[in-house]
């Protein structure tokens, strides 16, 4: 098996040189308030969660049992970054189920940042005839001046324009598995 990303060393080193912005008990209070609010709005529903793989899926396994009512879950794989640290274009290796008429879809994914991939998959579950789609995110990346094409309906934690890692974020494929979520350092 080829392993694609940083060596554990360099894994070690980026993690030393980082800020932590979030730690495991401002994660949990964040998931049980996003919850709280699906609950709210969706209880009575039947709901269709979509997992984002990679990103979401710390965040979906953190979300789906403080929800409290059942769903059916399943996911789908779109990137735009491929181990890069910027995006391109849309890389569907898994999209959403062919047939959603007349469906609740919840779209789980980690950070909201410019929103072209989250647009997308909303689009695409509407063309796929769901009938409300409605989107949750760990974190909601903010930088002033920004006009994205959505905003998500459940949001757990706001940051500023930085690049972040941990708790199913990624740096270079690496460090998505730290139950914090940190700033790359300067160095």
């Amino acid at each position: 098996m080829n392993m694609t990303g940083p060596s554990r060393h360099q894994m070690e080193r980026i993690l030393e040189d980082a800020e932590l912005l979030f730690d495991a008990g401002a994660i949990d209070a964040a998931l049980d308030a996003m919850a709280k609010r699906i609950r709210q709005d969706l209880k009575d529903r039947e709901v269709l969660v979509l997992c984002v793989m990679h990103g979401g899926l710390m965040t979906t396994a953190g979300i789906l049992p403080r929800l409290g009512f059942p769903v059916v879950q399943d996911y789908i794989h779109v990137s735009r970054y491929r181990g890069r640290t910027s995006g391109g274009e849309l890389d569907w290796k898994c999209p959403p189920p062919e047939d959603l008429s007349g469906r609740v879809v919840l779209v789980v994914d980690d950070i909201l940042d410019e929103g072209h991939t989250l647009a997308a998959i909303v689009a695409r579950c509407a063309r796929q005839g769901a009938d409300l789609v409605k989107t949750a995110v760990l974190l909601d990346k903010r930088v002033a001046g920004r006009k994205r094409p959505i905003e998500a309906d459940y949001v757990g934690l706001e940051v500023g324009d930085r690049y972040v890692f941990g708790f199913g974020m990624d740096y270079a494929e690496g460090l998505r598995n730290l139950p914090e979520i940190y700033a790359l350092g300067d160095s």
